[in-house]
């Protein structure tokens, strides 16, 4: 389960009893799941069970050990055992740490089934993984996002309310950005005062924006340019980030002066698309009935081979998690889980229109936790 780990500032709206309660319900899911275990390396899920981030992440190995009907353990360097101790604090957690020099694979080991199958973490070095196979060579191994997809993606009240704030937050982020003269300017000028504002609302901030020449740009990274808006451009605007260690994800599509009548029609279908997505949301649904809803919509109007990603994605203490709202994906919507909608069509060398909020499924539908107009919107 990847992306950006949630920072200390959340971990004060939880406590010690949810952290216990956290692990001993992902150590079920694993006996259900036929695991003898979960090995948590540093990371979101680290974060998410425990609290706990290490203030340095290195070559050491840290490690929590949950397995069913055991008392959950954390390996970590004898250097860092203190500042762990202080941080986990009133933890159900029992500590075990291993000094420079010795083998941390066997004092893994010792807490293993030597014949089990575990889940580990995405993120877990490859020379950590390979040292507990060749200490116990017994052992198999399945990602955690394989082996327990769900883990993290049915959210409790207060992550729900630290989502609904992150979202608030870039709402208002939103709301101030459109008044920021476009034309003229670079992208990477127009990114920065948006990440600043994102910033001024609680966020570390991911920003991006796509204008032609290239909407159809897949990641982030690549619409970061040095090009000059120009008037009669469409601008997509995808930001967000973390705000007290919950995600934000949002875009919208502005237009700099008047638009044509095609783009007018082909933001009228996203936003079109876009509904339909949100009105799929039920509990009991497929995740990919959402995706099939958006998606239709964007085919029936010949513009289906311009929609070139999934309609949704998980978030939470990352901002890309599990759920995904895909074909394929035939995992039940369950209140609580909050994940994105966001069709969009992109036309080479023209233009492109995304429109992305996030949404939480509740006991009869779904809630929004994005409000700024959907409409198009016309800057300067």
């Amino acid at each position: 389960m990847g992306g950006p780990a949630m920072t200390g500032a959340a971990s004060a709206s939880f406590t010690a009893d949810d952290y216990e309660a956290r692990m001993e319900r992902a150590a079920r899911q694993a006996a259900d799941a036929g695991l003898a275990g979960l090995l948590v390396a540093p990371g979101p899920d680290l974060v998410w069970l425990t609290g706990y981030t290490p203030t340095a992440v290195t070559e050491r190995l840290t490690l929590l050990v949950l397995a069913p009907g055991r008392d959950p353990v954390l390996v970590v360097p004898t250097l860092e055992a203190p500042d762990a101790e202080r941080a986990l604090g009133a933890s159900a957690l029992t500590l075990r740490d291993w000094t420079d020099g010795k083998d941390p694979y066997a004092v893994t080991a010792a807490l293993l089934d030597a014949d089990g199958r575990f889940g580990i973490s995405d993120n877990a070095w490859a020379m950590h993984l390979l040292g507990l196979q060749r200490t116990l060579p017994g052992t198999s191994y399945a990602s955690l996002t394989e082996a327990l997809p769900m883990l993290r993606a049915v959210k409790d009240a207060a992550e729900l309310e630290l989502l609904a704030a992150a979202g608030a937050a870039a709402d208002a982020a939103f709301e101030e950005i459109r008044s920021v003269a476009f034309a003229g300017r670079r992208e990477s000028d127009v990114a920065a005062d948006l990440a600043g504002l994102l910033r001024r609302f609680g966020h570390t901030p991911f920003t991006s924006r796509s204008s032609p020449p290239d909407p159809t740009a897949p990641t982030r990274t690549t619409r970061s340019g040095d090009r000059v808006i120009e008037r009669g451009d469409m601008v997509v605007l995808d930001f967000g980030g973390l705000r007290d260690g919950y995600g934000s994800d949002t875009s919208r599509t502005v237009h700099v002066g008047e638009p044509t009548d095609e783009e007018r029609r082909v933001h009228d279908l996203v936003r079109e698309a876009q509904e339909a997505g949100f009105r799929a949301v039920r509990p009991g649904a497929a995740c990919q009935e959402v995706d099939r809803a958006a998606r239709a919509v964007i085919e029936d109007a010949g513009y289906g081979e311009y929609f070139i990603h999934r309609t949704g994605h998980g978030i939470g203490v990352t901002t890309h998690e599990p759920p995904y709202m895909i074909e394929g994906e035939e995992q039940p919507l369950v209140p609580g889980m909050c994940f994105s909608v966001e069709p969009g069509v992109y036309l080479p060398g023209r233009f492109g229109v995304r429109i992305e909020d996030i949404v939480t499924v509740t006991g009869d539908g779904g809630r929004r936790l994005n409000n700024t107009a959907r409409e198009m919107v016309i800057v300067d």
